[in-house]
């Protein structure tokens, strides 16, 4: 093995060796500035290591030398040949000469834990600085054997499925790749956190202990809008922060590796008292020390820098540390196309325009191709007028991906490296069917001219004759927010609206504001008129056909800037979920319940009302009182309904129809994340969120024959039925009432209606006529 490169000795020929990050963070640490000591194995140690994997059917052994030729659209066999990969790898031998090596160099800094992080070059000089997703950092303990079992994890992490398809969409085969590995001596933190300088203000992100739990997406960091000319704090926004991350001694793991609630024995998650959580994390003097420090880094290396920190918890004393340093190069022009996951149908040709969440969000221009690391439903209000969407995150059931279906805009989510492989205003061509991104240059031969075949540039909305449908006995619903969408959807063959979103309604109008600051602020009978008159419009619209509203679900967690001035709103994945939230705060479900009887009085006697993520036949007793008191029940035709997206209701079902419930609605997103336990808006699990698992599909049979039983309805207004087409035969011979989905869908699915009736009924005839 090659010297070790020490940080504080590596020169500007060593780039390639040690890789970007531990290079810029070589610099800053040899002009003085607070970095951690710490050493880098050179990307060459790996290639040694490939060189010496010698197995009988080895697929490693020539990619020091030569490329992987791997159909990276085969998901079956790109996952395989990553597992194959990684499992060579992880079951070779690091020699023990490397490891002591290692490890006595690791042993002068006299601490117990270590983090190796991955330091990244590429040889044409194609520098790839946003890897997110595609390599963890690595803690362990300062031992020889768990040294070893780190470097290994964290050089498999090169050949996981994700990042062999990363490396082959931007074009770099696996030799021009040099992965250096920066080791670092690793103490408990008092906080951690980013500071992003690369716009203005500035803003500084913090949390308790260690930076993991902001890694993870388990807090919303504290965040502090810096004015960078003077150093002045302008803005200081309270996070939630419910759990920080702690060392303990033990194995190694990996920052995918380790689950949320997870007491391993080497880090440790624990939840915050609620005193702590209500307290920003940043002590104030180390606040100023980050300004100054960031104002002296910029003045070195330029203002387009993210950095992040460490207050780290030494013995008796404590001290700031910068931990990285990322320096944007420039931009790769012969990246061609990037791939991710097809999330709306459709092609467009637009200017890119890149938005930063670390930003407040704002106006939008129109006609461009919006990139961000992730949509979430409070970005709606920008999405109007966009002519695409490309996210570096989130699955085919995320909020961007259902936002631009029912917007009818093309949209390409999981696109790896997005934000950072594409420039704002360039042209670009979005396909939302293949799932690619193209960037449009001047060299023609260069850009598959076939992509622009059928380019779509406006949505088709679709126009049925009467005369050319066929009958259809389960009725086709749709699921709306949109009311500049109400034109063109009522003419649809649908029998009403299946859902309407009333969160992703109401943004249009809240003005950055959650509904309960409307209340403080005095301004309740205003948003009433504005919530009525906005559910009269559809009400007006598809009469007599049902529409049901579904009532607000405001995970503060998904919608941030409307929550950022109520700090008492706890902010938890499911915590502050549906109905839940009403026994809270339930000011906010009378004024809806209000608006309601309104639209009801007014003349509009379909609106029924959707009660979302019901956990227990309780919390929905206490909603019916509150339904009741609002007089809403005296209307004949009006229909309390429950979604069914929490598994609990695969066993209480028939004491929510005792206690009132008037018919269900499976929302096949949600239940399919809480049976399998995959979030819905990790891009990284997006590929195994499966709605069509034989779990998901037995609770949905389940569901319907139980509605069955108990004399009430039951529709489906997920996803799956849209994504997997063909289960829509199961749904119609289990029996389902209806079937809702968003409007670009409604053509393809009133055909899969019509198909599975038709074979119903000729399987009826034919064992009819065997009977006889």
């Amino acid at each position: 093995m090659d010297k070790l490169y020490w940080l504080d000795q590596i020169k500007l020929q060593d780039r390639t060796k040690v890789g970007i990050q531990a290079f810029y963070l070589s610099r800053i640490k040899q002009r003085g500035y607070p970095v951690l000591p710490g050493f880098v194995v050179a990307a060459d140690v790996l290639q040694q290591f490939l060189e010496n994997i010698h197995s009988s059917e080895s697929l490693i052994g020539d990619l020091p030398h030569s490329s992987l030729h791997l159909d990276v659209n085969n998901w079956r066999q790109l996952q395989q040949v990553a597992g194959r990969l990684r499992q060579e790898i992880m079951s070779a031998t690091v020699p023990l000469n490397w490891v002591r090596t290692i490890f006595q160099a690791a042993r002068q800094w006299q601490r117990s834990s270590l983090i190796l992080h991955p330091s990244l070059a590429i040889s044409t000089n194609q520098e790839m600085n946003n890897i997110s997703g595609l390599f963890e950092s690595v803690f362990c303990p300062c031992e020889e054997e768990e040294i070893a079992a780190a470097l290994k994890l964290l050089w498999s992490q090169l050949f996981r499925a994700r990042s062999l398809l990363y490396w082959q969409s931007v074009g770099i085969s696996l030799p021009k790749i040099n992965l250096g590995v920066l080791v670092q001596p690793v103490d408990n933190a008092i906080a951690s956190g980013t500071i992003n300088t690369k716009s203005s203000p500035w803003d500084i992100e913090s949390t308790w202990g260690l930076g993991l739990a902001i890694t993870n997406g388990e807090v919303l960091p504290d965040v502090y809008y810096i004015e960078p000319k003077t150093g002045m704090v302008i803005e200081r926004q309270l996070g939630s922060k419910m759990l920080a991350y702690r060392l303990d001694h033990g194995n190694s793991f990996s920052a995918e590796q380790l689950p949320p609630t997870l007491n391993s024995n080497f880090l440790m998650a624990y939840i915050l008292a609620e005193s702590q959580q209500q307290e920003y994390a940043l002590p104030e003097e180390y606040l100023q020390e980050l300004i100054s420090v960031g104002n002296q880094i910029v003045g070195e290396l330029g203002t387009n820098l993210t950095m992040k920190w460490t207050v780290a918890q030494e013995s008796l004393a404590t001290k700031l540390y910068i931990t990285e340093v990322s320096v944007p190069e420039a931009v790769n022009e012969s990246v061609q196309f990037i791939q991710g996951i097809g999330a709306a149908k459709g092609k467009i040709i637009a200017n890119a325009y890149i938005l930063n969440l670390s930003q407040k969000l704002i106006q939008v221009p129109k006609g461009v191709i919006l990139i961000a690391p992730m949509i979430t439903p409070d970005c709606l209000p920008l999405l109007q007028g966009v002519a695409g969407i490309i996210t570096e995150q989130g699955g085919l059931t995320s909020h961007g991906a259902i936002l631009a279906r029912e917007l009818g805009i093309p949209a390409v989510v999981s696109a790896i490296g997005a934000t950072t492989l594409l420039q704002a205003g360039e042209k670009l061509l979005i396909d939302g069917d293949k799932g690619k991104v193209f960037r449009l240059t001047e060299d023609k031969e260069k850009f598959p001219s076939e992509e622009i075949e059928g380019l779509i540039t406006e949505k088709k909305i679709i126009n049925y004759q009467p005369s050319n449908l066929p009958i259809i006995a389960t009725k086709l619903m749709v699921n709306l927010s949109q009311s500049q969408l109400i034109e063109q959807v009522q003419s649809l063959p649908v029998d009403g609206v299946g859902l309407l979103r009333s969160e992703l309604m109401l943004l249009n109008i809240l003005e950055g504001k959650h509904p309960k600051q409307w209340l403080i602020e005095g301004r309740r009978a205003e948003l009433l008129e504005l919530l009525s008159q906005q559910i009269m419009q559809f009400a007006r619209a598809f009469l007599p056909r049902p529409i049901f509203y579904r009532s607000l679900d405001l995970p503060a967690h998904n919608f941030t800037s409307l929550s950022e001035n109520l700090p008492l709103l706890q902010s938890s994945i499911l915590g502050d979920r549906g109905v839940f939230s009403y026994m809270q705060y339930p000011t906010v479900f009378e004024l809806e319940l209000e608006a309601l009887a309104i639209v009801q009085a007014s003349g509009y006697r379909n609106i029924n009302l959707l009660l979302p993520f019901v956990r227990t036949v309780e919390e929905f007793i206490f909603c019916r009182h509150k339904v009741e008191q609002a007089e809403l029940m005296q209307i004949s035709q009006f229909q309390l309904w429950i979604m069914a997206e929490v598994p609990s209701i695969l066993f209480l079902l028939p004491e929510y129809i005792k206690a009132g419930v008037m018919g269900i609605s499976i929302g096949t997103n949600d239940l399919t994340q809480l049976l399998l336990g995959i979030e819905r808006e990790q891009g990284k699990l997006g590929r195994i969120f499966d709605e069509s698992h034989p779990a998901v599909m037995k609770a949905i049979s389940q569901l319907i024959k139980m509605s069955q039983a108990g004399g009430i309805p039951c529709s489906i207004c997920g996803q799956a039925p849209v994504l997997y087409p063909e289960i829509i035969d199961k749904l119609i011979e289990w029996g389902i009432t209806s079937i809702s989905v968003e409007p670009e869908a409604v053509e393809m699915t009133y055909k899969a209606i019509a198909r599975a009736e038709q074979r119903l009924i000729l399987a009826a005839a034919r064992k009819q006529f065997i009977d006889l």
